[in-house]
């Protein structure tokens, strides 16, 4: 038997990927500040700031130690955001920044494999990969991975270079259930399930009801990705009652399962 909603505890969420010190949210007159008050309104009370490269590593730092009750933030190297001429300098960057905040880190990421824009740094992209996931087993961290349209190379660079203390999150999961169950395989990884699944006829829906609430974490990716009925618009961590409710209609549970679910899993992982 339910308990009315009124008396009901309220429910408490995690988003595992949001880049609110994005300029996105530093238009008219408002900052991001104002997004992570949104969010805890919201009942999204951890934030993950994953980090893609040198450019937005001063404002995502001060977004979490200005919020360090609800916001933590990564360190890594996004594997579309460099080119063949900076590539040394920021990936020597992310090696001494995970140094020097390595008390802070929350995860090394976000970091991986894309394939889709282009394949003319592939050899780069997985350099970059290789380091951060040996930097990852040095400082005992988890990873966020960056994977699209490179699941066989991802997989295989897993094998060879994870370390003994694999684990992490397949951030924007949208790969198969077969690739879901090879990623288990290769250490306590979970599926970051964000706006996607409330896209008419996503893939993702019919994968998730195989994959049990346990391997599931939420993320948003705002500015990114954003749900419906949102779709569209600039996405926000507030709305990450909105992912959980359609993860609940496909796992056909109450919400607040998902809640708690969910949450768990990313404190245990990321906290």
């Amino acid at each position: 038997m339910y308990i009315e909603a009124e008396i009901m505890a309220p429910l408490v969420f995690v988003d595992t990927h949001t880049h609110l010190y994005d300029q996105a949210y530093g238009q008219n007159g408002e900052t991001p500040d104002d997004a992570v008050r949104r969010a805890v309104e919201a009942g999204v009370t951890r934030l993950i700031l994953p980090d893609t490269d040198s450019s937005v590593r001063e404002a995502m730092t001060a977004l979490a130690r200005r919020h360090p009750e609800h916001c933590r933030f990564c360190i890594g190297l996004h594997p579309t955001e460099f080119t063949a001429e900076s590539f040394e300098d920021e990936l020597e960057a992310v090696l001494r920044d995970a140094m020097r905040y390595k008390e802070e880190l929350a995860a090394i990421g976000e970091i991986g494999l894309d394939y889709h824009w282009s394949r003319e740094l592939i050899d780069w992209q997985k350099k970059a990969f290789k380091e951060q996931l040996m930097l990852a087993d040095l400082l005992d961290k988890p990873v966020l991975i960056h994977c699209r349209e490179a699941a066989g190379d991802c997989l295989e660079l897993l094998k060879e270079y994870g370390g003994k203390n694999s684990r992490g999150i397949f951030h924007a999961y949208s790969g198969s259930l077969e690739t879901y169950r090879e990623i288990r395989r290769l250490g306590r990884f979970l599926l970051g399930i964000g706006g996607v699944v409330t896209f008419k006829k996503a893939h993702i829906a019919k994968v998730l009801e195989e994959v049990p609430l346990e391997d599931i974490v939420l993320e948003t990716d705002a500015p990114y990705l954003t749900p419906v009925p949102h779709r569209g618009e600039r996405n926000e961590s507030a709305y990450i009652p909105l992912i959980a409710a359609k993860i609940a209609e496909i796992k056909g549970c109450p919400v607040e399962e998902v809640a708690r679910i969910t949450t768990n899993n990313a404190l245990n992982l990321l906290f």
